[in-house]
């Protein structure tokens, strides 16, 4: 007699990984959709990731379009033989007229747009980009689509970045965006936040919560 496959129990997961680190973050040049390319640290911390992130033997593996977000899927899609799901909504934040310059000319050029995000405002990043709010709903209508592909007991991995990664979380547990800002610290390159869904009572909604925050196989 044929025995099926097992099905999984259990709740379901998803875990948001920010990308290695690239050329750009280790030069402090702002980069939004700039594509930038993975460094040499970034490289090895990519190799130093993949395995902990492949034993949760994820189901889906779904990632931002740039290069920097794919090349880090890759790593852990070679050591899953997961395909690689691109998805342009799970960009970083659009940084307009500061993407390819570095921090200190911005903070010399934009000095009241710099003071007003230091100070907790959502206002539009480089003047013609985004806020945290247009983030969030590009990134939580993405991170919902693959909330409701995964079975009971499922993982998915979602490969992002660092400001759409901690929106994409915080929208998924409806934390608001001005109180996940003010009380979480960002993703290092490489690191990642884990998501378990809660219990819930027949007819209850779903339910998520964060189980780990910039988690890493290193200390920051």
């Amino acid at each position: 007699m044929s025995v099926g496959p097992t099905r999984r129990t259990g709740p379901r997961r998803i875990v948001i990984l920010r990308h290695a680190q690239t050329v750009d973050n280790a030069a402090r040049i702002w980069q939004g959709h700039k594509d930038s390319e993975l460094s040499e640290t970034g490289r090895a911390q990519v190799l130093a990731a993949a395995p902990h992130l492949a034993a949760y033997q994820p189901a889906l593996l779904v990632s931002s379009d740039l290069q920097r977000a794919a090349a880090t899927a890759d790593a852990i899609a070679q050591l899953t033989g997961l395909e690689v799901r691109l998805d342009g909504r799970l960009r970083e934040v659009h940084v307009g007229e500061w993407q390819g310059l570095h921090a200190d000319e911005v903070r010399a050029r934009y000095p009241e747009a710099v003071a007003a995000l230091d100070r907790g405002e959502d206002v539009p990043r480089g003047v013609t980009g985004e806020t945290r709010e247009d983030v969030a709903r590009r990134v939580g209508e993405s991170v919902r689509e693959i909330e409701r592909e995964l079975l009971a007991g499922e993982t998915a991995i979602i490969v992002t970045h660092g400001v759409s990664g901690r929106v994409g979380a915080t929208d998924l547990v409806g934390l608001d965006q001005d109180v996940s800002d003010a009380i979480f610290r960002g993703l290092d390159n490489c690191h990642w936040i884990e998501l378990v869904e809660g219990r819930k009572s027949f007819g209850e909604q779903v339910r998520w919560r964060i189980s780990g925050w910039n988690l890493g196989p290193w200390k920051a």
